[in-house]
């Protein structure tokens, strides 16, 4: 055994390239790490992969600076003391086995991530279904794309994502909904904006109930009802047919179950939309017309249209529109789901989630059953479908799954019903977690924690949301201790005593997995997911191998682009279902109590629980706050002003966050990023406010609406507080953002604290400086005359002196800086002014400035500024400056210009 614990790591070069692949979203941007003397000194996009062609946003940008060793477990914890590998492998498979023997097999589980690689994924996958023998494995993914998985299974027979990244740019009508691309997928959003500008006739039409960046640059928006999606989609259908819209050659040829489907979708009529979504009619007709007359549309979704009680329904009435109209299987046209995470798409293909087999097969199909057993040779396979997300949670709950190993996730924060999440967690027996950090929300109850490595370490594949799978490569070898995620469990399956799990290298895996998907392939178990093309190669051939969609194999021995041109599908007819839905609201409904609605999602740099962004000070520039946007109107009736500490409340929790008053906001709805947790807020994990309802089919649970109270928190004291160091917190409220010199905190109290309790807190032994004013204390502490802490009290609210960050980088503060420092007063209001361009640091104020000098395009911004001409990610955001100088664009809708079909 000990032989086994050696690490088996691919080496890397001490100077030269690396590509690899980013870290963050679904689209899979390749990375160029350039390498000198064994570190990773530069990186940028590769220009030649046909994800981004070397375009990157500003999260994939600053990638190098998240990978120090800041905050890494770095060796093997059992009740947090430091032990061998050898000893926390056998304390897990020891734990496990005997839950197993006494309690049986789905009494442990699995829950997974799509941060890990597709060879991570399948050994974990194969070790629960194929050897515990329980489906007790989910994943993370369950949360962002599940409900399009069964949509597409429904439809198509088998979970196909018909569309390419080439069919965004040679479409005629790109609609969008439940996706603010341009801040959660930038650099597809820069490939559409591109597109855009070569063909004067392509049209974007975003739905989105509020003005996101994404909506603001749009051809047309439509702001309907929060939930409202399917009778939208419904509405058009019938419209179509009305209008002689629809292809009844294909519907004849290629699909079944129409006639239902349109006896639910012929009640739609435009004035029943109207009022169901709350949109005007003409602005639907607007929408429904371009349809009509676009030969090539493809519709875009993500995380507004999945995150629903109701999230496969609405997918599926997307589906429908495409498979009525032909506009599918062809350039330029198809339902097109974009994944949230790097691998979402390998978790899909190795079975990841709680309801499948490896490589698309069904956990309830016995043939499926006895081919994946037969191929990994292992002594049993799970007969039903496993514990999905939520569910799995409950059942740590109740009791009935006595042991959880979490992998590369942190659920305590992404999952709904925060407070019940941690109930389960502090009941259940035996807590695994393997993680790259040391301390984050879930780590708090694990009683085994397993050094696994992060991004830049791993060595392996990912599948992104156009099929492609791509190579991600280590350019560092793994740091203290730390091991692969296959490697780990490869291990904890061996010391079980289970055999074929004798991995040295991620290509063995890699091609075993590519082997299963050939497996008997044919008949009546004829999948279209084959890579079995890629099952010889050597590892050598691994390490070179080039991005390519699948499927690959003797039909398509280079992959394959577009799927579907024949108008064959994977079901047992070889023809796409139709499936009737009916529009559900959301189930999480506003009332007395709670009379706003609350919507969630990303900032445009910030990445799920900032365990990677938290780190980079450039992507605090930004937005470093988890705001509660709400509309003036309703600020106004809570006698909320902006910038003011509100406690939101909903029917299973409550947090605490600034109020950001704006128009963007429809009347009655706010929204809130999903990013800031307990190390980084006092109280702002926003699932704690939603919660556990889920999409009877899919299992994904509600995310994007909720009932909430919104009340200004009473605070008698505020602090800005600017440190070298971090350090713990005690106060009322409390926020920590990474700056360029160290953080900066803003913490109030209920009561006012002295000058000497705010002092205590730092234990710094230097000279401490101070100046009051009225309400107002400035207070400084210098260490050999150098500023290591400055901190500025108000019995209002926080000042926010973000201009002071330079002092911090001087080697001796003057007496005039001294004097600056203590009064509080901004130098001016250029230092004063947001980042609006993270890569160039270009802020509001200058980009204003420019503006009033005679820039009116985003184009003469970048050539004046630089501003938009890396990543491109603020794009959006510049137009929305520029709109704001003329009053009338403020107030008009887009219109498309559309031809009567």
């Amino acid at each position: 055994m000990q032989s086994q614990l050696i690490n088996r790591q691919s080496s890397v070069k001490d100077q030269g390239i690396v590509q690899s692949t980013c870290a963050y979203c679904g689209v899979g941007c390749g990375v160029d790490i350039t390498l000198s003397q064994g570190k990773a000194s530069t990186l940028k996009g590769t220009p030649e992969h046909p994800a981004n062609f070397g375009r990157l946003c500003v999260k994939g940008t600053h990638l190098l600076e998240t990978i120090d060793l800041t905050d890494r477990l770095l060796v093997p914890l059992v009740n947090d003391n430091e032990v061998c590998w050898q000893d926390a492998i056998d304390t897990v498979a020891t734990k496990f086995k005997g839950i197993i023997n006494e309690h049986g097999p789905d009494a442990v589980a699995f829950y997974v991530s799509g941060q890990m690689l597709t060879e991570d994924y399948y050994v974990a996958n194969k070790l629960m279904k194929g050897f515990i023998g329980s489906g007790n494995i989910d994943t993370n993914s369950r949360l962002c794309m599940s409900s399009a998985v069964s949509a597409y299974k429904r439809a198509f027979g088998e979970d196909i994502v018909p569309c390419s990244y080439t069919d965004l740019e040679n479409t005629d009508l790109l609609v969008l909904t439940g996706s603010n691309a341009a801040w959660t997928h930038p650099v597809l959003f820069q490939r559409i904006e591109r597109a855009k500008q070569i063909n004067p006739n392509f049209k974007v039409v975003v739905v989105d109930p509020r003005v996101s960046a994404t909506a603001a640059t749009a051809d047309l928006h439509l702001p309907i009802k929060p939930g409202t999606d399917t009778a939208l989609f419904n509405g058009l259908l019938n419209y179509l047919l009305e209008h002689d819209g629809l292809d009844n050659e294909y519907i004849r040829q290629s699909t079944e179950g129409f006639t239902n489907c349109m006896s639910e979708c012929s009640a739609w009529t435009l004035d029943k939309v109207s009022n169901f979504c709350a949109i005007e009619t003409k602005i639907l007709i607007q929408f429904y017309q371009c349809f009509l007359a676009s030969d090539k549309v493809v519709t875009m979704y993500s995380m507004g249209i999945n995150q629903s009680t109701s999230g496969v329904d609405k997918c599926q009435s997307i589906i429908n529109v495409h498979l009525a109209t032909g506009k599918i299987g062809k350039e330029g046209c198809g339902p097109f789901s974009i994944t949230g995470q790097p691998n979402a798409m390998g978790g899909r293909e190795v079975g990841g989630l709680a309801n499948q087999l490896a490589a698309h097969m069904e956990i309830e199909n016995e043939q499926h059953r006895d081919l994946v057993q037969t191929f990994w040779q292992s002594p049993c396979i799970a007969e039903k479908q496993g514990a999905k997300a939520v569910d799995l949670f409950d059942q740590i709950h109740s009791g009935k799954i006595k042991a959880i190993w979490i992998m590369a996730t942190n659920p305590l924060v992404s999952l709904p019903d925060n407070a019940k999440i941690i109930q389960a967690m502090e009941q259940c027996e035996f807590v695994v977690v393997s993680d790259c950090v040391s301390s984050n929300d879930t780590l708090e109850f694990a009683d085994v924690k397993l050094p696994a490595t992060p991004w830049i370490e791993k060595n392996g594949t990912v599948t992104n949301s156009e099929r492609r799978i791509s190579r991600q490569r280590n350019s560092l070898m793994p740091a203290g201790q730390a091991k692969h995620d296959w490697e780990i469990i490869s291990l904890v399956a061996q010391a079980m005593g289970y055999k074929g799990f004798d991995y040295n290298h991620p290509q063995q895996v890699f091609t075993e997995f590519a082997s299963l998907s050939g497996y008997k392939n044919e008949g009546d178990n004829s999948r279209i997911f084959d890579i079995s093309g890629l099952s010889a190669l050597t590892e050598n051939q691994y390490d070179l191998m080039q991005p390519v969609q699948w499927p690959i194999n003797e039909k398509y021995p280079l992959g394959c682009k577009q799927l579907f041109a024949n108008g064959e599908y994977a079901t047992s007819s070889a023809k796409a279902s139709f499936i009737a839905v009916t529009p559900k609201l959301p189930e999480q409904q506003i009332n007395d109590t709670y009379p706003l609605s609350l919507n969630s999602g990303r900032y445009r740099d910030q990445w799920h629980t900032m365990t990677r962004t938290g780190k980079a000070a450039k992507l605090t520039q930004h937005l470093a706050k988890p705001f509660l946007s709400i509309n003036p109107l309703d600020a106004k009736k809570a006698n909320i002003e902006n910038g003011d500490i509100v406690t939101v409340r909903s029917k299973v929790g409550e947090i605490i966050a600034p109020a950001n008053i704006t128009d963007e906001q429809t009347s009655g709805q706010c929204f809130m990023p999903i990013h800031w947790n307990k190390k980084f807020a006092s109280n702002a994990t926003i699932s704690a406010l939603y919660q556990s309802n889920v999409d009877p089919i899919s299992g994904q649970p509600e995310a994007k609406y909720t009932g909430i109270s919104v009340e200004k928190l009473s605070l008698a004291q505020y602090g800005d507080i600017f440190v070298s160091d971090e350090f713990a917190v005690n106060a009322d409220y409390w926020l920590k953002t990474k700056t360029t010199f160290g953080w900066h905190y803003q913490m109030a109290h209920a009561e006012e604290k002295t000058v000497s309790q705010w002092t205590a807190l730092f234990g710094l032994n230097g000279e401490w400086l101070s100046f009051e004013n009225g309400n107002t204390k400035q207070l400084i502490c210098l260490v050999n005359n150098k500023l290591v802490c400055a901190i500025y009290l108000s019995a209002e609210r926080f000042s926010e002196p973000l201009w002071i960050s330079e002092y911090f980088s001087k080697e001796t503060v003057s007496f005039a800086d001294i004097q600056l420092l203590l009064s509080g007063a901004a130098p001016s209001r250029e230092q004063t002014s947001r980042k609006v361009c993270s890569c160039f640091n270009v802020s509001e104020y200058q980009i204003e400035q420019a503006i009033e000098q005679g820039c009116s395009s985003v184009t003469e911004l970048g050539e004046q500024l630089k501003c938009g001409t890396n990543c491109g990610s603020c794009k959006p955001e510049l137009q929305s400056i520029i709109n704001s100088f003329d009053a009338e664009a403020n107030d008009i809708i887009p219109i498309v210009e559309v031809v009567n079909g």
